[in-house]
């Protein structure tokens, strides 16, 4: 899962969308905050809780961690391609040509944050043409980045998954990242997990929580398609 750089993004999102509220609440420019001094402990019950669901069209199809807050670091709210490219893309060209051979119609992102405000949560939704599509999206989107560390996500067929810990962009800070893809019928989903911290913090991906949260979006998917 790729990220535009911060800047632009809320404005440009609430130009093209009409999101509401979002000065707070969801919307708002990809950046990460970091933590001071040491690693925070994951939020009671988090991997475990039950998750949270919106309401309403695709969005009623997405799962978001119990407990956990909306973001206004980061984007969330529906998408169309113009618009994903504009605010979320961080590779136009080859962005457009995916998701246009894959029949793309709309999409939906959801961004939380957790309560301790240490780790942040996004996922993606992708409704394509078929399920074929949906895999071909799948695999364009994942080969964008290199992966070299899988986890096992039990219950959810064919996932992609990776874990990493490594350097930002911004100076002095490290991050931890876990993700997981995948297709159910002709829909692609993407989560991701990721914490940022000092570079003397020692980070560790929680696959705990993207597995978790993977296997109750994939629940609720087959639950809606069947």
């Amino acid at each position: 899962m790729r990220r535009k750089a911060p800047g632009m993004t809320a404005v440009l999102l609430c130009a093209v969308l009409g999101v509401s509220g979002c000065a707070g609440g969801d919307a708002g420019a990809l950046t990460s905050s970091g933590s001071s001094g040491r690693q925070a402990a994951p939020a009671p019950g988090a991997a475990s809780a039950p998750a949270d669901a919106l309401k309403g069209g695709i969005a009623g199809l997405i799962v978001v961690p119990k407990g956990y807050v909306a973001d206004s670091r980061e984007m969330s709210g529906p998408f169309k391609l113009a618009s994903y490219l504009d605010t979320v893309s961080a590779f136009q060209a080859e962005d457009r040509a995916l998701l246009l051979n894959a029949t793309f119609t709309e999409g939906y992102q959801a961004a939380r944050m957790s309560p301790d405000r240490q780790k942040q949560y996004t996922v993606q939704l992708f409704k394509t043409g078929s399920a074929k599509k949906a895999k071909y999206l799948q695999l364009g989107f994942w080969n964008q980045q290199s992966h070299t560390m899988k986890f096992a996500v039990p219950g959810v067929p064919q996932a992609f998954s990776d874990q990493r810990v490594g350097i930002t962009g911004t100076a002095e800070q490290s991050e931890a990242v876990a993700e997981v893809s995948f297709v159910v019928g002709a829909m692609l989903v993407q989560i991701r997990v990721r914490q940022v911290g000092e570079l003397e913090t020692t980070l560790v991906p929680d696959t705990a929580l993207a597995r978790t949260l993977a296997k109750q979006q994939y629940t609720r998917l087959t639950s809606k398609s069947g």
